[in-house]
């Protein structure tokens, strides 16, 4: 084990609360000690879900490990049925709770409620978060599909259109919610209807009907790998596995969709359909040709995010890696065909000694290469999990599909457009119209000094008329690079620092001083 200050992943039974979070009538019977109920402000302040997660902890204290620990299992379990009356339940240890070994399976089992309870074995110190979810997903949908699948395997009107399975959604997903909707709409208009979106909205007993649809479709093997090759092997239903990120992964998705399903949708792969293609051709994206960029996300995002960067953005991808160790060999295939080596680790300063050495130009990354790339001042989008609350957005904002890609234009393109703005101050920083003490160009009343292209050492000077300190030049100077949107604060506070100080005069060394008093 390493200690660490971030992690990537929680541990697995972090993932079987997304899958239980994401359904309906399935309840998690957690046998936990009192610390680890944290998981809930996961879901109620980074999702900003408006009710808790439908997790009953055990919430043993030590006092309680020289008693019957398992006694407390079993009336946890019991109460939460009667309070909740789930239509499954799911029963299992934490990390810590693994250490007694109380068998939450066999208790459950010998308490014979009469609602299925599906028993969720996690090696919690060998596996982690999406390995658990995955698990999670792929034990519900066995212990539920199973027994009744025959009865409901299709029996179909002639004319009915095909129809298939949306497997992998789960709460706390990388804008899960978004790209079940973008990708629904999209199967709807080549002509499949959507039989069964889980574990996102689905209940127990959606999961029984899912051998009644004509394939699945594989949004995020993470989570729904596992599942998907099980439902095939006992059911023969094929699995759509093009991920749809970006223009071209979506026209892939679409023709793959439209051979299993036996639909022409020719029309919907027409440029027209995204407006990524022409945007990143066009004049104002010329300026980013070339960017050198790091990648490094779950496997899924970091794959389709590299492909999209190299090939339908003209990006130079300079690194490729993923803390997913179980698609690794997917991870390091893509990083081969762009001839590098995938970086596969699950610790962030190795991702940021990395990033120090390859020196990209942007990086798109989680939540983690947002603070690293804010360190190391470069530009950064997030296009993965781990996230924080600001990218579970309240507006419509897929990343799959062809509205997909328009969203990643945009979010991908934003930190480097403000690059290029930062770049223009800087070089007209002398042009009268640009000097801090140039009054706005759409105002009438605008100064006449300023509006008669009078130097820019004159139009600071009278702005500092009304004060009692004077600016020396190299003071002056060293101010004009701080940024604009704070330099007048940075202003304010250094002739507030001097005026306490009894200091006529601001140099240089006042300059430092006011930063380091204001930065205690």
């Amino acid at each position: 084990m390493q200690l660490t200050v971030w992690t990537y992943e929680g541990p697995p039974h972090v993932g079987a609360m997304r899958v239980a979070t994401a359904m309906k009538n399935v309840h998690y019977v957690l046998h936990a000690p009192q610390g680890d109920t944290y998981a809930d402000l996961l879901f109620t302040m980074i999702e900003r879900r408006d009710r808790r997660p439908p997790v009953t902890y055990t919430t043993f204290q030590a006092r309680d490990l020289g008693a019957d620990t398992a006694a407390l299992f079993k009336t946890a379990l019991a109460e939460a049925y009667e309070r909740f009356r789930p239509q499954a339940l799911l029963v299992g240890a934490s990390c810590t709770a693994e250490l007694i070994q109380d068998d939450p399976a066999g208790l459950a089992k010998a308490l014979g409620l009469p609602v299925p309870v599906v028993p969720i074995e996690l090696p919690a110190y060998q596996r982690k978060e999406n390995w658990g979810a995955a698990e999670t997903f792929y034990q519900l949908v066995r212990s539920l599909a199973a027994p009744t699948a025959t009865e409901v395997k299709r029996a179909v009107a002639p004319n009915a259109r095909p129809s298939c399975n949306l497997l992998g959604p789960t709460a706390l997903g990388f804008r899960h919610r978004d790209d079940v909707a973008e990708i629904t709409h999209l199967l709807d208009l080549i002509g499949v209807d959507v039989h069964v979106v889980a574990p996102l909205n689905a209940e127990p007993a959606d999961l029984a009907r899912l051998a009644a649809a004509d394939f699945n479709v594989v949004l995020y093997p993470e989570v729904a790998g596992l599942a998907a090759r099980w439902l095939e092997r006992t059911f023969g239903q094929p699995a759509v596995r093009t991920v749809p990120i970006g223009v071209g992964a979506t026209r892939e998705f679409v023709a793959e969709v439209s051979s299993l399903a036996g639909v022409d949708a020719e029309p919907l792969l027409e440029p027209a359909q995204s407006r990524l293609p022409w945007y990143s051709r066009s004049v104002d994206s010329t300026y980013l040709t070339g960017k050198r960029v790091f990648v490094f996300g779950d496997a899924t995002h970091a794959i389709a995010a590299a492909r999209i960067a190299a090939e339908e953005f003209g990006f130079t991808v300079v690194g490729l890696g993923s803390y997913s160790r179980e698609q690794a060999r997917d991870v390091r295939a893509a990083a081969q065909r762009l001839e590098l080596e995938a970086l596969i680790t699950d610790d962030y300063l190795a991702v940021e000694a990395k990033i120090a050495e390859l020196e990209p130009e942007l990086v798109l990354g989680t939540q983690m290469e947002r603070h690293i790339a804010k360190r190391l001042g470069i530009p950064c989008a997030v296009i993965s999990a781990p996230v924080h609350v600001q990218d579970f957005p309240a507006r419509y904002s897929p990343q799959m599909g062809f509205e997909g890609a328009n969203v990643l234009f945009d979010t991908w393109v934003h930190p480097l457009m403000m690059g290029l703005e930062e770049h223009l101050l800087g070089m007209f920083r002398e042009d009268f119209e640009f000097a801090d003490g140039a009054a706005p160009s759409h105002l009438g009343h605008a100064k006449a000094s300023a509006a008669e292209g009078a130097p820019a050492e004159a139009a600071v000077a009278e702005t500092l008329q009304d004060s009692d300190v004077i600016w020396a030049l190299e003071a002056e100077s060293e101010l004009r690079k701080i940024p604009f949107f704070v330099r007048g604060k940075a202003r304010r506070n250094t002739e507030h620092f001097a005026a306490t100080q009894g200091i006529q005069t601001i140099t240089l060394e006042t300059l430092y001083d006011a930063k380091a008093h204001f930065g205690r």
